[in-house]
Parts: C-alpha cells; sequence; structure tokens
C-alpha cells in the first residue's frame, strides 16, 4: 500500500514546495504556507484557487473565486487590511473602504459613523459614501434618516440611478409603510442588480404584502438559478434564499 501511495505522496510534497516558494516570492501572508503544508493537498489546492488562478487568467470570474476562497479561510481580513489602510493613511478612500468592511461584518453603527464622518467638505456629496450610510442606516433601523440621504443622493446634478440605489429606497420605502412607491424602485433593481439579494428582497415584500403565489414563483427561479450557480457562491447566496422562503412561508 505504502508502495502505491509513495509516488503521489511525493507528487504533493513537490507542488506544496513550490506553492510555498511562490507564497514568499509574491509577498502573501505567511499563514499560507501552514496551510498548505498541513492540510495537503486541500491546502494546495485552496491556495491555488485563491492566489494562483486569479493571477494566472486575471477574469473577474477568477477574482471571484480567489476573493470567495479567501473569504471562507479569513472573513476578517478585508476588515484588519482596511483598519491598518486607514491608521496608516485616514483618507476618504480608506475610511469608505473600512466602513464598507465593518458594514459586511455587520458592525452597522461603525459603518454609519465612518460613512458620516468621512461625507464631509467637498465630500459631503459624494454617492458612494451617501448610499453607504444610507445602507448602514436601513440595518439600524433608522429608515427616515436613510431616505433623507436617498432623496439627497437623487437631487444631486448629473446624478445617475443605480440598482443599488433603488434597492435601498424600495428598503426605506417599505420600511415606512409606503408599500404603493416601493413596487417600481423594487422591481428596477430586481431587473438590473447581479446577485440573489434583490431578488430575494422583492420575492420577501411580495409575500409580505399579500402576493404570496407571485413570490413563490420568484423563490422558485431563484432555486433554479442558485443551483446552476458556481459552489464558490452558493453560500451568500443561500442566505438571500432563505431571506426570501422565511416571508414567503409566514404569507
Amino acid at each position: 500500500m505504502l508502495d502505491i501511495l509513495a509516488p503521489f505522496l511525493g507528487f504533493s510534497l513537490i507542488i506544496a514546495i513550490a506553492l510555498c516558494v511562490h507564497v514568499v516570492r509574491t509577498n502573501q501572508q505567511m499563514y499560507w504556507l501552514m496551510i498548505i503544508l498541513m492540510l495537503q493537498p486541500l491546502g494546495g489546492v485552496v491556495y491555488f484557487i485563491a492566489i494562483v488562478l486569479p493571477s494566472l487568467m486575471g477574469g473577474r470570474t477568477a477574482r471571484k473565486l480567489g476573493s470567495a476562497a479567501r473569504e471562507t479561510l479569513d472573513p476578517h481580513r478585508e476588515y484588519r487590511e482596511a483598519k491598518a489602510a486607514h491608521e496608516d493613511a485616514p483618507t476618504v478612500r480608506n475610511q469608505s473602504r473600512l466602513a464598507a468592511a465593518a458594514a459586511h461584518m455587520g458592525r452597522h453603527d461603525e459603518a454609519e459613523r465612518l460613512y458620516g464622518e468621512a461625507a464631509q467638505g467637498v465630500y459631503a456629496a459624494d454617492p458612494v459614501l451617501l448610499l453607504g450610510r444610507a445602507g448602514a442606516l436601513l440595518e439600524l433601523k433608522r429608515s427616515a434618516e436613510a431616505l433623507a440621504l436617498l432623496d439627497r443622493l437623487a437631487e444631486e446634478r448629473d446624478h445617475v440611478r443605480t440598482a443599488a440605489e433603488a434597492l435601498a429606497r424600495a428598503r426605506a420605502y417599505e420600511a415606512l409603510g409606503r408599500n404603493d412607491e416601493a413596487e417600481e424602485p423594487f422591481v428596477w433593481a430586481a431587473e438590473r442588480l447581479p446577485g440573489f439579494e434583490a431578488t430575494a428582497r422583492y420575492a420577501a415584500f411580495q409575500a409580505r404584502t399579500d402576493r404570496r403565489v407571485e413570490a413563490a414563483a420568484a423563490l422558485a427561479d431563484i432555486d433554479r438559478r442558485l443551483a446552476k450557480t458556481n459552489p464558490q457562491f452558493r453560500k451568500e447566496g443561500r442566505a438571500w434564499r432563505d431571506l426570501a422562503a422565511s416571508a414567503v412561508n409566514k404569507a
């Protein structure tokens, strides 16, 4: 048995060493060395997908695969790096990055504060900062304040409506009981925003407004799309699917 496994183990070790050399030469985080060496061959496969493949292919899909793999292994990495960057250089850009990372981790109080502090002076009407803060306010159940920011954003000259903005507005309207006004931006966002969030939130809205048949059809469509989604992205997709399913089941 050992004679049969020996060539495989030797080849696996050679690959692991090569990947470790890649870690050092490309200045990757040193924890990758432990992952590659202690979790052979799986650790090497993960490193290849997360780091090597995106650099070889350079495409959007490859980068998303790498990002998803890194997120799974180290979900707090972006927040740590964003915080370190902001401490080294407290620019508006770095503060916005830190706010986004905080929001991603569910630290919405921190995100709202950071976005608010950044949106000062010449950046007071910055669309990224206004929309980011509005999103944090929605999560904090401060929907009236969020809608005020979205109205301010819409009033800016040369402003172009985005799907993310439309979804935030729809959520604010619904939270404030303005369901008739929420319908159009929900539809607009669901038709344009990639991923599952907009479709799932609209399905949940339909269920909460006594349109269970339509909501169930939307949920079935989410299930069909989810079955065809790359496994790396299914975890997030399932979370949005569960949000819609919960509303449908309660309707």
